[in-house]
C-alpha cells in the first residue's frame, strides 16, 4: 500500500461453520475472495480464480448471500467472451 498501512479486511463467515467441523483450506479461500470482492479490493474475475470456482458459479454464490456484483466494463466484456466461448451466445 502507497500509505504504508496494511489492508484490513472483515470476514463474514455463514452460520454453516459452527455446523460442520470440516471447513478447510477451500472454503476459507473462498471466504477471503467474497470479502476482497464485497469490500470492492479485487475484481470478480481475480475473486472467482482465488475461490477456484468458475466465475458463473461465483456470482450464483454471491447472489445467493445477497451480495451486489459491481464490475466494470473490462469485466463485462470478460463475461461476454466466456459465454461465446461456451456457445452460450
Amino acid at each position: 500500500m502507497a500509505n504504508g498501512c496494511p489492508m484490513q479486511i472483515t470476514l463474514n463467515l455463514p452460520d454453516r461453520l459452527n455446523q460442520i467441523g470440516d471447513f478447510d483450506q477451500n472454503d476459507w479461500l473462498r471466504e477471503i475472495a467474497i470479502a476482497l470482492f464485497e469490500q470492492e479490493h479485487i475484481s470478480l474475475a481475480r475473486a472467482s480464480k482465488i475461490s477456484s470456482m468458475e466465475i458463473m458459479e461465483f456470482q450464483k454464490l454471491l447472489s445467493d448471500r445477497g451480495i451486489c456484483i459491481h464490475y466494470d466494463v473490462e469485466e463485462l466484456e470478460q463475461d461476454i467472451q466466456h459465454l461465446q466461448i461456451r456457445s452460450w451466445l
